[in-house]
């Protein structure tokens, strides 16, 4: 079993900082969509922690409502990926980048491995889990968007600005 620890981290920029306990320095590569979009890569790379074990230290990140279910967090000057939350849990998971020291937090899995993309995947042995398969998830989307498919383009679909 791994111990806490505490960690520091922050923006490309430095504007936002943070101080976190982290309870299972155990991180895990979200595959999903809208996690692709967000940090503009082909994944992005979480560690879970309480929400109230994160201390911000100055500056505030911004936040985006990335759906009706959860937020994102992130520098409104330099617009690196900080948080994402879902607006209903205790918890939250702080992107691996924005630590200071983000080889403490070795990967431990994989998530949403049905919309990663193939060709950018290297099979490292990790356990995957498919975000149907996460019943939080489901329970959650299901409550805001009924029986919708999860992902993207529902939530732009749904959510989209109406004339």
């Amino acid at each position: 079993m791994s111990e806490a620890v505490e960690l520091e981290g922050g923006c490309l920029c430095g504007a936002v900082r943070y101080r976190v306990r982290i309870e299972k320095p155990e991180g895990y590569y979200c595959h999903c969509r809208m996690c692709q979009l967000a940090f503009g890569s082909v994944f992005a790379p979480w560690v879970n922690v309480a929400v109230s074990d994160v201390s911000w230290l100055g500056v505030v990140p911004k936040r985006y409502r990335s759906s009706r279910i959860a937020e994102r967090a992130f520098c409104a000057e330099c617009g690196t990926p900080l948080s994402f939350h879902f607006i209903d849990s205790p918890r939250m998971d702080l992107s691996v980048g924005s630590l200071d020291d983000p080889a403490r937090v070795p990967p431990a899995s994989h998530f949403a491995v049905e919309t990663r993309v193939a060709a950018w995947h290297v099979p490292d042995g990790l356990p995957e889990q498919k975000a149907s398969d996460y019943d939080a998830l489901t329970t959650r989307w299901r409550q805001a968007y009924g029986e919708a498919e999860p992902g993207l383009a529902t939530v732009r679909e749904a959510d989209a600005p109406r004339d």
